[in-house]
């Protein structure tokens, strides 16, 4: 008997569970009719923050929009470097070129996929040995769930006199010697994207910061410049609010979430134990939690993960790859990448490939897709 496809994430599930708080939520929001900026998101930014141990939270329109705005804040742009990892998503380095600034890609852990701190130092040294371009700011990403290595980050950061920033897009709810992650960083960014740990039902984000100075001036970045008024104009800024049904949908969801993170764990752990000897799977950052928002293993090479990736679809198993090109290899960032070699990244990019990760997988279709990748790998 044919077995039906197992779903790569669970949104369905997840919503039948939090059904009668969501919808009492949506239903405040249609009955009080503030749709932008409405009482629920400065609750949300209130929870956020206590979830997280940030002293202040800002929500945004979607964690690009918060990328953008936690450099413009900065005045990042033309003659900046941007240091940030090779191997993550386009937004990392699509936003500083938006700005006018140069993004500068380092590679990666081959084991934990975070930015190399070694190499971070070599590519400052490039930097200003060449004498083109300001090293500004690194980007460092929290990537598949864990923690960047931040305290290594931060004191090169401090010694080079870099702005931190933290992409946590993959990553809200992870932690790092005890401590969620939230305040490692100059600033923080979230992504909320519904494929996210905690994602919305739409685009949304948020910053977070220690600096109120700085949370006051991302609360006037989002919402065109404003003052005290709003016809009062202060700055450049853009269009960067989150919808008040966003921020209902994930203070429902928050009332899971911790219980979320405990199963994601739970499956992480598992897929560690039952294909361990099949295929590589990932290491742990030391003394840190994961969101687990992407289990990734690694095959032997691109052709072992074209067969895999083609028997476990044939199984109704499903899988993705993040990703398939680092970004200085992609035709939008080649023109402004130094040519400097990043031999982890391109070879990741070969032989990664991730499983099914979600709080909603059943133990069933835990057991298939165990068993799929020890006897196709």
């Amino acid at each position: 008997m044919t077995l039906p496809p197992i779903p790569f994430i669970d949104l369905k599930a997840q919503q039948a569970r939090i059904a009668v708080d969501l919808r009492a939520r949506i239903d405040r929001v249609l009955a009080h009719c503030q749709f932008i900026l409405g009482p629920e998101v400065a609750e949300l930014e209130q929870a956020l923050a206590a979830f997280c141990g940030a002293a202040h939270c800002v929500t945004i329109s979607s964690g690009t929009d918060a990328l953008q705005i936690a450099m413009m804040a900065e005045g990042i742009g033309r003659g900046d470097a941007v240091f940030l990892p090779a191997f993550t998503y386009t937004a990392t380095a699509e936003v500083p070129l938006v700005l006018g600034a140069t993004p500068v890609f380092v590679d990666v852990d081959p084991r934990t996929f975070q930015i190399d701190p070694a190499h971070l130092e070599a590519r400052i040294a490039q930097v200003k040995a060449a004498g083109v371009l300001r090293p500004r700011m690194l980007v460092a990403v929290d990537l598949f769930g864990q923690p960047a290595d931040w305290p290594a980050l931060s004191a090169i950061a401090a010694q080079e006199g870099l702005f931190t920033l933290d992409d946590c897009a993959q990553s809200f709810g992870a932690s790092q010697h005890g401590k969620r992650l939230g305040s490692q960083a100059d600033a923080t960014m979230a992504s909320f994207f519904p494929s996210k740990s905690l994602g919305a039902y739409g685009d949304g984000g948020a910053l977070f910061t220690q600096s109120a100075e700085r949370a006051d001036l991302y609360r006037s970045l989002r919402t065109h410049g404003e003052g005290t008024t709003r016809y009062e104009v202060l700055r450049t800024g853009m269009n960067g609010r989150m919808d008040t049904f966003q921020a209902a949908v994930l203070l429902s969801k928050l009332t899971v979430f911790e219980a979320e993170l405990a199963l994601r764990e739970r499956i992480a752990a598992t897929y560690d134990r039952r294909i361990g000897n099949a295929v590589v799977t990932p290491a742990r950052v030391p003394d840190s939690t994961s969101a687990w928002a992407v289990y990734s293993i690694l095959t032997r090479d691109a052709g072992a993960r074209d067969a895999l990736q083609a028997a476990l679809k044939a199984e109704g198993v499903p899988s993705a790859i993040y990703y398939p090109r680092p970004l200085h290899l992609q035709p939008a960032y080649r023109a402004h990448h130094d040519g400097t070699a990043l031999p982890v990244s391109e070879n990741l990019a070969e032989r990664i490939m991730a499983l099914p990760i979600h709080p909603d997988l059943s133990d069933a279709d835990l057991d298939r897709i165990c068993e799929a990748v020890v006897q196709n790998a």
